[in-house]
């Protein structure tokens, strides 16, 4: 595993964000599959990877205790564990000095290594400013004491927000991390961000560098064009690789939910291999192809203040998959939910879309869903014609597609 040196640490090129971690069964909601986490916790530390993010909504609050108990299994100075101050929640109060405390009880831990302030950007910037909370000042204070080693934020804030923040704050902050991949380079302008930090002389801390694991999932062609150039890298080591590229990249956070991402993930970091200017071409014109869907990464920051109490985040991945996949699986799981779950059964409050990190227009967004739903046949009338083409002998593709 590779290290970047930041302030005399030596941190891994890979870092381990808890924000996706294996569940018992493949279903939101149902537990952590907390026996799968120490396996992965181990070959990472044996492998190298000493940096450990995640933040206090993760897993509804039980990020920060499971990973937490996973490390107590270590020497504290093994390690480097990261986490965010929730901000960004809309809240009529913010308690600094309660939440920390209660990370520390949560983590088992005297101090963290890293601490940020959690998704600074258009709105959550005027609580951190806010002088009722002295959300800062406290932050500082607590680094003066030891218990925070290095203090920085995590933003999905356009670059006129990250600028504003750091005109007014960039002295006291040492790194930041942001949305950072070959998709959003354009479609979220982060090389403006990317440029901007490395202005400042901040280090860059990368998030989504797979964008959710949609940039792991190419189309069959896209991904036989980079297997022809890289055989050894898969889709998502190709992700990985663009961002080797950027001197300024200090961690690479990923999402990892199997201990098969997490061997195939180490592998990567092995070594850097950065991009030669051809491969990025030709990564940059498959990002360009991908445009057309919606940028959600599934964080589900949205989902917490929804009236109608709807999974977003499902419902905005399966309007994306509606323009890939077969009508079976879209009209399937669509009406297995309940009328109150669907996408027309949003109210279009637009609270989602004040919180979304991507700057979704999320009433918008499921309006459109629930007409396209209106055209597809339902799933009894897929069976019926996938019945009939069985006994005309026909292609079921072309039935479904």
């Amino acid at each position: 595993m590779y290290c970047n040196e930041v302030q005399g640490l030596k941190l891994s090129g890979l870092g381990f964000g808890t924000m996706r971690l294996p569940l018992l069964a493949d279903v939101p909601g149902t537990p952590v599959d907390e026996k799968q986490v120490d396996q992965m916790v181990d070959y990472a530390m044996s492998h190298g990877v000493n940096y450990f993010d995640t933040a206090y909504p993760y897993h509804g609050g039980l990020s920060e205790v499971i990973i937490g108990k996973s490390l107590s299994r270590y020497p504290r100075d093994q390690y480097y564990l990261a986490t965010k101050y929730p901000g960004h929640q809309i809240s009529s109060t913010y308690d600094p000095t309660a939440i920390f405390e209660e990370q520390l009880k949560k983590c088992g831990v005297d101090y963290f290594d890293f601490y940020l302030l959690h998704n600074v950007y258009e709105n959550s910037m005027k609580t951190y400013l806010d002088p009722r909370w002295k959300i800062i000042e406290y932050f500082q204070e607590q680094k003066k004491l030891g218990r925070i080693r290095h203090l920085g934020f995590s933003s999905h804030g356009r670059v006129e927000c990250l600028k504003e923040f750091l005109d007014g704050c960039g002295n006291q902050m040492e790194f930041c991390q942001i949305q950072l991949n070959y998709l959003d380079w354009t479609l979220q302008d982060a090389k403006a961000k990317y440029d901007l930090l490395t202005e400042r002389n901040i280090p860059v801390w990368v998030m989504e560098p797979v964008r959710g694991g949609r940039l792991a999932q190419l189309a069959k062609g896209e991904a036989e064009k980079l297997s022809a150039l890289r055989p050894e890298d898969s889709p998502a080591a190709w992700a990985f690789r663009f961002l080797q590229g950027f001197p300024n990249v200090k961690m690479i956070l990923s999402g990892m939910s199997s201990m098969k991402q997490m061997e195939e993930n180490v592998k990567t970091f092995e070594e850097r291999k950065p991009l030669s200017e051809a491969e990025l071409k030709i990564l940059m014109d498959i990002a360009e192809g991908m445009k057309n869907s919606i940028p959600c990464t599934a964080c589900r920051y949205c989902c917490d203040g929804c009236p109608q109490e709807l999974d977003i985040p499902m419902l905005l991945a399966t309007y994306n998959e509606i323009w890939f996949s077969p009508a079976v699986n879209v009209s399937m799981r669509m009406e297995a939910l309940p009328e109150e779950k669907q996408p027309s059964a949003c109210v279009g409050c637009g609270q989602c879309s004040e919180i979304c990190p991507q700057k979704i227009n999320v009433p918008k967004e499921l309006e459109r869903f629930a007409g396209e739903l209106k055209k597809l046949p339902s799933w009894a009338e897929i069976c019926r014609q996938r019945d009939e083409a069985a006994k005309a002998g026909q292609n079921k593709k072309e039935i479904l597609k």
